[in-house]
């Protein structure tokens, strides 16, 4: 009988460096998105009660089939950012101390005194839509950027959303972020963003 070849043998010695290499070559060059999330009041998990004025409260509930109520109203999604702008810009305030001497709203006294006492309370239901939740806050917010560019425009000529992608950019020069810091701070302290999706307690 005559001897039996084995077989060839393949040097699989470098292909080890290979995979690590190309391990290394997709880390550089993979981006990873990041969700931003949404900045929201949240509830408390200290247990206390946090009391307002009915008048300073804008109920927005998305109910099980995706429709709009507000203040138990049934609403277009179309209306919901002039809505909203009127409550927060209303400026009803009696007294001196909570007057709002920039608010240009109908100064309503059954509505919000000034745009720091003016609390959105957004509730969901179990069925409602991903896609309207997501809808309605994109237009309460852009019901804020409205009066916060009206406000940024009138003190410092200038949108505030602009502001804002200036002071995020990093090419921005230091000294010009720092300004732009205390200016976005300063229109933020005028029109606070207060959407909250706590629960209402009913008084």
């Amino acid at each position: 009988m005559g001897k039996r070849e084995s077989a060839p043998q393949v040097n699989a010695g470098s292909m080890a460096d290979i995979a690590f290499l190309l391990l290394i070559f997709f880390l550089v060059t993979t981006t990873i998105e990041t969700d931003a999330g949404l900045n929201r009041m949240l509830p408390r998990d200290d247990g206390e009660i946090i009391e307002y004025e009915q008048r300073n409260i804008l109920s927005v509930l998305i109910d099980d089939k995706s429709q709009l109520l507000i203040n138990e109203k049934l609403v277009s999604a179309e209306d919901l950012k002039k809505l909203a702008i009127e409550f927060i810009d209303n400026g009803g305030a009696s007294t001196e101390e909570d007057f709002c001497d920039y608010c240009r709203g109908g100064k309503i006294d059954t509505s919000s005194d000034n745009p720091q006492k003016a609390v959105i309370v957004l509730t969901t239901q179990r069925k409602t839509s991903y896609g309207t939740y997501i809808a309605v806050q994109n237009e309460l917010v852009s019901g804020y950027n409205v009066l916060r560019n009206r406000e940024a425009n009138r003190l410092f000529n200038m949108d505030y959303t602009l502001m804002e992608e200036q002071y995020r950019n990093q090419q921005t020069a230091m000294a010009e972020r720092e300004i732009l810091g205390q200016r976005i701070k300063t229109i933020q302290k005028m029109f606070p963003l207060n959407i909250s999706e706590a629960e209402l307690e009913n008084q």
